[in-house]
């Protein structure tokens, strides 16, 4: 039988008077506020043994907290007939090529239609049990509203062999984005830590202590005036949202994304009459356009590429017309 994980928060003198379930947010920022009240309800937040079941009690400094969080269910997702984009397959391993809004696993309130009920439908039994039974085969992932390429391994042999090379960061991973501005340099090179931001615990930032080391590539590919840009991201390192955090430090967020646009700046050079379009863009405009590795049965080096989605090559197309002969 698994065990429940236990944590302890402890209240600083800064957070007293939040509520509980704001608090335990803060201090779990893997969870969703509507998964820490649902721990609330169902008795598993205390404090000195009393268990705790209003969400709206307000903590004071030095309250401790201890939550359970229950084991991961472990009803295996069911396969779903859900047509994908195979780039390539052979017994190892699978390539696909993501839509956006498709997430990669089941999570809370994503448990259908994701891209791993989609790939046990397709692949039956074959795939890796290395990534638990919510995630088999992912050995990586990009974000739900970017599109793009990912390799999923069928059996042990291909995860442990896929699973080294992201680790030693020897895969290679390019990306297409469409930025607002124009990037100076347009050549260049991103560094800085990143981990979880230090004023909102939902978010990625770059921190001067702490994190985790990420660089990133970029070469602008083309601009749109002023308004835009369209910038190849190459990634030494795989940091969670790190082109979106990176490209934001500098700013130039990404058009569509609704977290890292820092402020109304950036859009100031897009074009009366294209505002509208470009900043109601339904996602964050990013693709992952190629994906290089060596097969773990093989040793083959192997490089696939993937074409700009619909989307993102309309949004482009709209800026550039926009700026033709002007």
């Amino acid at each position: 039988m698994v065990e429940p994980d236990i944590i302890t928060a402890d209240v600083g003198a800064a957070e007293g008077k939040m509520r509980l379930d704001k608090f335990l947010s803060l201090k779990i920022p893997e969870m969703s506020r509507a998964q820490i009240q649902r721990l609330i309800s169902e008795g598993n937040v205390s404090s000195e043994d009393i268990v705790m079941a209003d969400n709206a009690f307000k903590v004071h400094a030095g309250d401790s907290f201890q939550i359970i969080i229950p084991p991961a269910a472990e009803a295996e997702p069911e396969p779903e007939n859900i047509t994908l984009d195979v780039v390539y397959e052979d017994d190892d391993l699978i390539v696909v090529n993501k839509p956006a809004g498709m997430t990669v696993h089941p999570a809370p309130g994503a448990y259908n239609g994701t891209l791993v009920n989609a790939l046990l439908y397709h692949c039956r039994d074959n795939l890796s049990g290395i990534g638990g039974v919510k995630r088999p085969g992912i050995v990586h992932r990009i974000d739900k509203e970017t599109s793009g390429l990912l390799v999923v391994a069928k059996n042990d042999l291909a995860h442990q062999g896929l699973s080294v090379q992201f680790a030693e960061h020897s895969i290679e991973r390019t990306y297409l984005a469409v930025v607002y501005g124009v990037i100076i340099p347009p050549i260049g090179r991103i560094t800085g830590n990143i981990g979880r931001s230090k004023f909102d615990r939902k978010k990625m930032a770059i921190l001067e202590s702490g994190g985790k080391p990420a660089a990133t590539n970029y070469k602008t590919i083309e601009t749109f005036g002023r308004a835009a840009s369209l910038v190849q991201c190459n990634l030494e390192t795989g940091r969670t949202h790190q082109i979106r955090v990176h490209l934001s430090s500098m700013g130039h967020a990404l058009i569509g994304d609704k977290v890292y646009v820092k402020n109304k700046k950036s859009e100031i050079a897009v074009p009366a009459d294209l505002k509208k379009y470009v900043n109601e863009f339904p996602r964050q405009a990013l693709h992952a356009k190629s994906l290089g590795f060596e097969h773990p049965r093989t040793h083959q080096f192997m490089q696939f590429d993937s074409e700009l989605p619909v989307d993102m090559q309309e949004l482009a197309a709209r800026l550039r017309d926009n700026f033709d002969f002007k």
